[in-house]
């Protein structure tokens, strides 16, 4: 459906997400992406998620979007995770759907901010897009109690999913295994895998820019330092390099399990050669993925992996965990390798193949990787959104991503 220039200026989007920037996770720097993109091509876009910090609800008036910020409270078991009311979510989120009157509501959730949208969305009869970038057993580490209530409570999460998104007018996530998943688990008839998309460009390497190569051959990892991120298999798998090469790991991320990753390096001998950097800035990531050897991604809970599109963008070989979304991003032994999750020692074996290899060999890997990222291209993507959003059903989305290969 083409969306004249007339009719996107007037089109309202209202994205409610339980995590949006200055969080840090995959999630929120969609969410970002989204209005951004949104935003740039016309659109008046608001986004309502819970407030990082305690206070009461404010708006901001951001560049990407219009932000309003729910009232919070601090997760017990969980380092930046917010929580908000329930019932005060229902109230702010009803009454803010009613002032705004949108033409779409985006869900980036199924729990308190995206369950309030969709439940007010459904009753005020808005268009409803419902999109998952989480899994349910990804809450294990911070749910107190045994594995059989951590169970209990993740089936409950997808029943819970199902019977939310199953208001929407268009059910979406980034991959087909997440979307084979949500049908299985959730219950769910007709969930699209559409990409999150990626914006290329920014991590390709420019016409006059050069790059500092580093002293050794290094493994980049990125992302949150979480339990379910596995960081501590490539530590382990560090130690099993070949002695040869002398393997380095560069860090970039923070979270709950740092000093704990910390102490963990200085207990395999292998301090000397980690750096932990922490949070970067924007221009200091695209440069970490430029400078990088090799990407790696020990997560086996990953619905797409950003950082590793991120990182293929750059064109840089990949070492991914054989789990969930990420076989998707790995053309075996062409742009890089697969490993057996929770193996450091096969980890460790793919990492020193990709980093023994000739430099001839490591150049064809990077640029597959580039060439495969580049089927996730942003703008492709938020062309499909756009149609979406104006009024596509399930099979129309579904027939354009084949068309466009994006699955």
């Amino acid at each position: 459906m083409a969306v004249s220039q007339g009719q996107t200026a007037k089109f309202r989007v209202l994205i409610a997400a339980d995590t949006y920037p200055p969080h840090v996770n995959g999630a929120a720097k969609s969410c970002h992406r989204l209005a951004t993109k949104l935003t740039a091509r016309g659109y008046d876009v608001h986004v309502v998620s819970p407030h990082y910090t305690a206070g009461p609800d404010t708006v901001e008036y951001r560049e990407e979007a219009t932000v309003h910020r729910l009232k919070s409270y601090a997760a017990p078991t969980h380092e930046f995770y917010r929580l908000v009311i329930p019932r005060r979510a229902n109230r702010v989120i009803d009454n803010l759907i009613g002032e705004l009157s949108p033409d779409v509501v985006h869900a980036q959730c199924h729990y308190m901010i995206g369950d309030a949208a969709i439940s007010a969305a459904e009753r005020r009869r808005v268009r409803l897009i419902c999109t998952n970038h989480f899994m349910p057993e990804n809450l294990d580490p911070f749910i107190p109690g045994p594995q059989f209530f951590k169970n209990i409570v993740s089936k409950w999460s997808w029943y819970d999913m199902g019977r939310l998104m199953r208001k929407a007018n268009v059910v979406t996530t980034p991959t087909r295994l997440s979307a084979d998943n949500m049908n299985d688990k959730a219950r769910l008839d007709y969930v699209v895998p559409v990409s999150n998309g990626i914006d290329v460009a920014k991590y390709e390497l420019g016409e006059q820019e050069s790059i500092v190569p580093h002293p050794h051959p290094t493994a980049l990892f990125v992302g949150r330092l979480a339990v379910e991120k596995n960081v501590d298999v490539l530590l382990k798998a560090l130690t099993m390099t070949d002695p040869a090469l002398n393997v380095h790991a560069e860090i970039i991320g923070d979270g709950e399990q740092r000093d704990t990753l910390h102490r963990l390096a200085e207990q395999l001998g292998v301090a000397d050669r980690v750096t932990f950097r922490g949070l970067v800035s924007d221009e200091e990531l695209r440069e970490a993925y430029l400078r990088a050897d090799v990407f790696t991604q020990p997560c086996t809970a990953e619905l797409q992996s950003l950082a590793s599109l991120e990182a293929m963008s750059a064109s840089t070989p990949v070492v991914l965990a054989d789990a969930l979304a990420l076989p998707h991003l790995v053309s075996e032994g062409v742009n890089g390798h697969l490993f057996q999750p929770n193996n450091p020692e096969d980890m460790a074996e793919k990492m020193s193949t990709v980093l023994g290899a000739s430099e001839e060999q490591q150049l064809a890997m990077g640029q597959a990787s580039h060439q495969l990222a580049s089927q996730h291209s942003h703008e492709r993507i938020m062309d499909i959104v756009q149609k979406m959003y104006h009024g596509a059903t399930s099979d129309e989305v579904s027939d354009m991503i084949s068309e466009a290969k994006l699955r």
